[in-house]
């Protein structure tokens, strides 16, 4: 009995939990759209994050701007920016919050909520693959997104609006901060 009470004594002077920090290494974000006629993604990869774990939370913020996207035709790359609303809201910004011991899952459930053309829209338990080598944490997965979601009116070629699922394929590379 008295080791477990100076056990307890001696961890009520010690922090509650140490602070753990983790900054985005490497992303890759690719939003895909579908047309009659064609598909086409524009990728990404200048993303920036970091996520704080404290007292068993963790939050995670990534940002980007709309203007790194690139799908390899200039035209319409400019014609995106404009019909998001690039040019008064140029980033989408990512925030989700998880319990820290979900972290080491295989599969993570995010919540996300996405600031994006003007509009926040909060996406519930959405799965991300995890893998983990050396200090290297990586995260796969699709967010579901829709133009209806954002209040986007489809964009149209040949008199076609491309269809209403405009999902943004995720890989991120997390580390440790030092």
């Amino acid at each position: 009995m008295r080791v477990v009470v100076a056990l307890l004594l001696a961890t009520a002077w010690l922090p509650a939990q140490a602070q753990k920090q983790w900054v985005l290494a490497k992303s890759s974000l690719t939003w895909h759209i579908t047309h009659p006629v064609h598909t086409a993604q524009g990728t990404s990869h200048d993303a920036r994050g970091k996520g704080v774990c404290k007292n068993d939370t963790c939050d995670f913020l990534i940002a980007v701007q709309l203007n790194t996207f690139k799908s390899g035709d200039a035209s319409r790359d400019l014609h995106m920016l404009e019909t998001v609303r690039g040019a008064q809201d140029p980033m989408v910004v990512v925030r989700t919050e998880m319990p820290q011991p979900e972290l080491s899952q295989a599969t993570i459930h995010a919540n996300l909520t996405i600031q994006f053309a003007g509009q926040t829209v909060q996406y519930k338990n959405v799965p991300f693959e995890r893998t983990a080598q050396g200090r290297d944490v990586e995260i796969r997965g699709t967010i579901p997104a829709t133009c209806t979601d954002f209040k986007i009116t489809p964009p149209e070629f040949l008199m076609m609006p491309i269809k209403n699922e405009i999902p943004v394929t995720v890989d991120l590379t997390w580390q440790p901060a030092e």
